[in-house]
């Protein structure tokens, strides 16, 4: 293939499509706003699907090497109400066909596999803009610009590449995070820590939650859930953070000490992440030399486990079509065909998920969808 292909978006998404792409002798180049790989932490563990991100990663032929980050033992879960009850406890599983890694991890093995020079970092899109005679002119906030044949939005929840198709923009759910983390070694949450268990504990109730993650060094990492008006967060994003954090610490008045100490002794910086989603059922019209992957194109809340496995599977597939279909528009056409249905069905259950987790009949509600698997 001769024709240039721009990819806007270093997440998981457009480094597995770069990826597959370079695997078959396809040459692209990634777009990314970050000045480099260690710019920002990359959140959490992910449980990485046998049918969606693992089919991604044997595609990226990295398979052996993705087992090498999988971390046995971490994908136990227990759910617990607000008095730190235990209502549910799944033991780790060693066979499981959806295994925790690191996103970060994960992240830099699909970097690292790049040929030098591929990813084109501190590139933030300033502005795209299709050319008469076909392909794009993309500019960049550092002035410099290039032109594409082929674009791929692969640039997460706030898109720039997104209005080309469609003006559609994500819409807050009613629910925020803020990060949480103790570190290895705190002596006076010793007792909250053991009350994890081995991977992530959940305690729940109607309309918030604390979701915490014990790393097999002593580390515990998580967030807090409420359901709040985009007005509240704002209150608590705009003053003093320690003050913003107590806040957040009163509205669980009433709860264990062992959950609560997760949030009154977090030493994490308190980041506000108000979840957001993209309409459920999203679909565009084609347009000529350009799609989207992964949040761009199906941004939806964690609770179907989804996003990050869809970002990947959506970049292989494209990746796939575009080699084996030398009718450009054609291949854009027949990916967009697929990615349709199956974002949408992962947007629907991503959505009545996080209703289950923060509803009125949460904690059991939660139970209830454990118990399911």
């Amino acid at each position: 293939m001769r024709k240039t292909i721009a990819i806007v978006g270093a997440g998981l998404g457009g480094l597995t499509l770069a990826r597959v792409l370079q695997a078959h002798g396809v040459a692209a180049t990634i777009y990314e706003a970050e000045a480099s790989a260690t710019t920002r932490t990359q959140g959490g563990l992910l449980d990485i699907h046998e049918e969606t991100g693992q089919l991604a990663v044997r595609a990226a032929g990295l398979y052996d090497e993705f087992l090498t980050l999988v971390r046995p033992g971490e994908d136990a879960k227990r759910v617990v109400d607000r008095h730190g009850t235990i209502l549910s406890d799944k033991p780790a599983d060693p066979g499981s066909a959806r295994p925790e890694v690191d996103r970060g991890e994960l992240r830099q093995l699909l970097i690292d596999s790049l040929a030098p020079g591929m990813i084109k970092w501190g590139h933030k899109l300033a502005s795209i803009r299709h050319r008469p005679e076909g392909g794009h002119d993309l500019t960049f906030a550092d002035g410099s610009a290039v032109r594409a044949d082929i674009t791929i939005g692969a640039d997460g929840a706030w898109s720039k590449v997104r209005p080309l198709l469609t003006p559609a923009k994500p819409l807050y759910s009613g629910t925020c995070f803020i990060e949480i983390a103790l570190s290895a070694g705190v002596q006076d949450c010793q007792a909250s820590v053991a009350a994890i268990g081995s991977g992530t504990l959940m305690a729940v109730a109607p309309g918030k939650g604390i979701i915490a993650h014990r790393y097999a060094d002593g580390r515990v990492r998580g967030y807090v859930a409420l359901n709040k008006p985009e007005e509240w967060i704002r209150s608590i994003d705009s003053g003093d953070p320690s003050a913003g954090l107590r806040r957040v610490a009163d509205e669980f008045d009433g709860w264990s000490p062992l959950l609560t100490a997760f949030v009154t002794e977090s030493d994490a910086e308190p980041r506000l992440r108000p979840v957001y989603a993209l309409p459920v059922g999203l679909t565009w019209k084609r347009a000529p030399g350009v799609t989207l992957v992964g949040d761009a194109a199906h941004l939806m809340s964690p609770f179907a486990g989804e996003g990050a496995n869809l970002a990947m599977f959506d970049g292989a597939d494209l990746a796939n079509e575009l080699v084996e279909q030398p009718d450009i528009e054609f291949a854009l056409a027949a990916y967009e065909e697929r990615l349709f249905p199956r974002s949408s069905a992962s947007a629907r259950r991503s959505a009545q998920n996080l209703k289950v987790f923060f509803g009125q009949e949460a904690p059991q509600s939660v139970v209830t969808l454990f118990d399911r698997f």
